[in-house]
């Protein structure tokens, strides 16, 4: 499978995943067909293609740990357990980029990198209560090259707090290839962060195929 899990986590005891990757699947095809009935009032970040991995992921993330994600973030919602019927109300309310939920613990914006100082902010008020859970924080590849992220990257390691980074790679920057951006000179990811590639399925927002010239 195509993840890099930090070597931390080697002898880390896996907990179960009820959803399976058909389930996912399925709720996006639900959304799909509403939003397609011009119903959504809101912008919808469609997710795909990265089921196998993002299950994997959730192995490691505990009931009481708070996930924090940006605004593609059905699938960490739905693994992290909140209640389909919850996300599904959220979406076809227009609130896609903006899902919440207090239990379990589930967090988003819709601005890039915005997520990410307050996830540090969560790790740091966690270590000051001596908590056993753990702050997970979501990001793609192109977020994962903004200053903020190596700085909270930096700070969260130098003080030893319990955030763990997820950087998924679709190489795509909305629609602009994160490596051409770069002029193919992306920033190697860090090694004790979890790390996976894929191909997204569905466009930037919404549905159907976008056109790169």
């Amino acid at each position: 499978m195509n993840l890099h899990i930090p070597k931390k986590f080697t002898n880390v005891k896996k907990s179960e995943v009820k959803l399976t990757k058909q389930d996912l699947i399925n709720f996006e095809l639900k959304v799909k067909d509403e939003y397609e009935k011009a119903t959504i009032t809101g912008p919808v970040h469609m997710s795909g293609g990265n089921e196998e991995q993002l299950i994997e992921v959730f192995k490691y993330v505990n009931q009481g740990d708070w996930v924090f994600s940006s605004w593609r973030n059905h699938y960490h919602a739905l693994l992290h357990g909140v209640p389909q019927e919850h996300l599904y109300e959220l979406i076809t309310a227009g609130k896609s980029m903006s899902v919440f939920c207090d239990e379990p613990k589930m967090y988003t914006s819709s601005i890039v990198g915005g997520i990410i100082p307050i996830a540090l902010g969560a790790a740091q008020a966690l270590k000051f209560k001596d908590s056993d859970n753990k702050v997970w924080c979501f990001i793609g590849d192109m977020t994962s090259e903004t200053g903020v992220f190596h700085e909270a990257y930096k700070y969260s390691r130098c003080h030893n707090l319990p955030l763990e980074f997820v950087i998924e790679d679709n190489d795509m920057s909305t629609n602009t290839p994160t490596s051409e951006t770069w002029n193919n000179q992306k920033t190697p990811h860090p090694e004790d962060v979890f790390y996976y590639s894929y191909e997204r399925v569905y466009p930037h927002h919404g549905t159907g195929q976008w056109i790169l010239f």
